[in-house]
């Protein structure tokens, strides 16, 4: 009886947690994942602004807000969620003063109810980015 016990806890365990990936967004740059799942929150790993395409990375603080954040829809979407799912994010920004572009373009995104939002800057992003976005999603 209690290998069966064992057996059903590794199962459950399995199924706590879900490596999410889609290559409608870019593939992770190092050791993480672009997203996961456990427990039905989806917990999105920071989206630069590189295009999942061409692999480039747009130049204005309004073009990579857009990118970061069509990065994150398409994580979302590949699990059948969209933007409303998002409960948070988090900004981080080269400098503070692109936020009012970086809001602009962000509010967008998010006209009814938007989730909750912490906006830092930070010294440095990979890829020399000018904002990275990371969220948590629930279904």
């Amino acid at each position: 009886m209690k290998i069966v016990n064992l057996i059903n806890h590794f199962k459950y365990l399995k199924k706590m947690k879900k490596i999410i990936a889609t290559t409608n967004a870019p593939a992770a740059i190092g050791p993480y994942s672009q997203a996961t799942e456990a427990n039905g929150m989806i917990f999105i790993s920071g989206q630069l602004p590189i295009n999942p395409t061409t692999g480039e990375m747009p130049e204005t603080i309004k073009e990579q807000t857009r990118q970061a954040l069509e990065n994150t829809k398409a994580i979302l979407e590949s699990q059948g969620l969209t933007m409303k799912n998002i409960v948070k994010a988090t900004v981080l920004l080269k400098s503070i003063e692109d936020f009012g572009a970086m809001n602009e373009v962000y509010a967008s995104y998010f006209t009814e109810e938007p989730p909750a939002r912490a906006a830092y800057e930070v010294a440095n992003l990979p890829k020399a980015a000018l904002v990275e976005i990371e969220s948590i999603a629930a279904r």
